[in-house]
């Protein structure tokens, strides 16, 4: 061997044998079966808390953790979804966790990884979603501070403003107590991510089996809801009962209580209006008679007459116009109870009469009984014809707006044709600036945790990933998504990641070639000096077919139907790209109120 070739030799040969990887894999099968490693652990722990999925992206720290999956954790029920984007693999774990009440799990490796995550996990802590976030982390010896390692990044620091809680795991023994507390942290009080950082050397770390304990959920955290307090509960059905105008209003927590039934028992005890926020549409079914549309003008009237709100699992903010006049009554003529598991979410945003801190399902059917004992079943308030007539009379603006035939077509168009087509228990998902403005209109929601969008956070680019998650998680429901194709484009690589799922959704992109929400401020603030805004033509429907899905452009308003049953009949993920009218998408009614509570107090220049 020349000298050249044997310098080369020396050069590869910790490549040819990478320890401790390989070191690893011999001495795994060599070893006892008490023996386990921190990974191992970590996935027992996984499959004790009943998770199914775990999504991200592979990474040299996670093998450990990808390879117990393959050895166990499939037989346990529980698999890994690859995803093309960590910040997706986030948005579906978000989705997991609304569609089945469970902890959703994500995962990223170290550095890189971990930073892509950040997208998703900021939407689920907005809004109160329960997950695990998990990163892997370079060695103990290394971390905390990083003196120079590749890839070396401060995770703690990276989650701490957008978790509920977050740790760092030091020890491979400590990783049941660790993941333990992190359920906890999740699934109690109110929601949100939680996130664990594990070193490398941890999860390789191995120990005997025996020196661990595992503990089901049941011995370690509360897992059936506490009610409010029962004399709270008696005093809130008293307010009720003596209330001559009351309204029940909905958040995400009723939502995630799984509360619709007493909501409804409660409404018709009491013969008054429900309503819900956006983020909680469809813990209501919006048919139900004694039902008022977020912020349509019925909504906006029976709010603001009412003399008594029972405000359940939401903190009235800035999309509940935070629970003030004139939107929602004046403070002194206006009675709230408020119920809610967080007592930092009690009179956040406006002071209350009587504050229940219980589970919303929980604490509502403790008042509908305490109630019941007090007053016989009610007839609908007399108010409630004028509030009915008010939210009709502006649905049919949109219904106007929706019938035409119009070339570009109006994004109503697809709102309405969409939701007419599919079947009532079809889940939805929005993703967009106006688009996810217009699909407010006309797109009823009728059952729990059907409807997926962003909400408070604003977050762009989860429109296609949720969708894949819903589909995954509901195989035998429809699934359809309408998205801006801004957003689109965010995340536009997990196209592939539908057609390897087998996941058969239709994706609507309404196309209009810009950031139209962006556009139309540019527009009426800023003498249309549009600037960062403008695309050029993408045929989304030629990279779907790209990637194996049905694509199809529809330019026609009168064609959009029959290119949704073609989509859904080609048996494959379907998009169609739909061109909507440009000037008309940029310029929903209500986002006009939108600014107004974006932009408070910012006085905007004159040019």
């Amino acid at each position: 061997m020349g000298k050249q070739s044997a310098d080369l030799a020396r050069t590869r040969a910790p490549f040819d044998n990478p320890s401790p990887v390989m070191d690893y894999v011999r001495d795994r099968k060599e070893s006892a079966v008490s023996k386990i490693l921190g990974a191992d652990v970590l996935v027992k722990c996984l499959i004790q808390e009943d998770v199914r999925f775990i999504f991200g992206i592979p990474g040299g720290q996670l093998t450990t953790i990808l390879d117990a999956i393959h050895r166990f954790g499939r037989e346990e029920g529980v698999d890994f979804i690859m995803t093309r984007h960590e910040q997706a693999a986030a948005h579906m774990a978000d989705t997991y966790s609304r569609l089945t009440g469970k902890v959703g799990v994500c995962l990223g490796t170290v550095g890189p990884g971990a930073v892509d995550l950040v997208p998703g996990v900021y939407e689920a802590y907005v809004n109160s979603i329960p997950m695990l976030v998990l990163t892997a982390q370079n060695q103990t010896w290394k971390s905390y501070p990083d003196h120079g390692s590749t890839q070396g990044c401060d995770h703690i620091g990276l989650f701490k403003p957008i978790t509920k809680w977050n740790a760092l795991v030091s020890h491979w023994k400590r990783i049941p107590e660790m993941v333990q507390e992190a359920f906890r942290q999740a699934t109690t009080g109110r929601p949100g991510p939680v996130h664990l950082d594990v070193p490398v050397d941890v999860l390789f770390e191995e120990g005997e089996e025996d020196d661990i304990s595992i503990l089901p959920p049941a011995r370690y955290r509360p897992t059936v809801p506490p009610s409010g307090d029962p004399q709270l509960v008696k005093q809130a059905a008293e307010m009720l009962a003596q209330a001559k105008n009351p309204i029940i209003h909905a958040g995400g927590g009723a939502l995630q209580s799984r509360a619709c039934p007493e909501i409804i028992a409660l409404a018709e005890l009491l013969g008054c209006p429900m309503s819900t926020g956006i983020t909680a549409r469809g813990a209501i079914p919006e048919d139900h008679p004694l039902y008022l549309i977020p912020l349509g003008f019925g909504a906006i009237a029976a709010h603001a007459q009412a003399d008594l709100a029972l405000v359940i699992g939401s903190r009235l903010g800035g999309l509940d116009l935070w629970g003030k006049p004139p939107m929602w009554g004046k403070p002194e003529e206006q009675k709230i109870i408020q119920i809610d598991t967080a007592p930092e979410s009690i009179a956040e945003n406006r002071p209350v009469d009587l504050a229940i801190l219980g589970d919303a399902k929980a604490t509502l059917r403790d008042i509908n009984a305490a109630l019941e004992t007090m007053i016989e079943p009610r007839e609908e308030s007399p108010q409630f014809a004028q509030y009915r007539a008010a939210q009709a009379a502006w649905l049919q603006n949109f219904e106007n707006l929706a019938s035409s035939d119009a070339v570009p077509m109006h994004p109503l168009r697809v709102v309405r044709d969409a939701r007419a087509f599919f079947p009532r228990n079809a889940l939805f998902v929005t993703d967009g600036g106006n688009t996810s403005i217009w699909t407010q209109y006309l797109t009823p929601m009728y059952e729990s945790s059907a409807y997926l969008w962003a909400a408070d956070s604003g977050q762009g680019g989860g429109g296609l990933p949720k969708a894949i998650a819903a589909k995954l998680l509901c195989p035998d429901r429809p699934v359809y998504a309408i998205c801006g194709d801004g957003f689109f484009m965010m995340n536009v690589q997990e196209l592939e990641t539908a057609v390897r799922l087998g996941t058969n959704i239709v994706m609507i992109v309404n196309n209009d070639r810009a950031f139209g929400m962006i556009k139309n401020t540019q527009d009426g603030s800023f003498a249309k000096r549009y600037i960062g805004v403008d695309f050029a033509d993408v045929r989304y429907d030629k990279m779907a077919e790209a990637a194996g899905w049905y694509g199809e452009r529809v330019e026609d308003p009168k064609d959009l139907t029959a290119a949704l049953k073609r989509a859904v009949d080609s048996g494959k993920p379907a998009l169609l790209d739909v061109i909507v009218d440009g000037q008309a998408n940029f310029n929903p009614p209500d986002l006009a109120t939108a600014n107004a509570l974006w932009f408070e107090g910012v006085k905007f220049p004159e040019y």
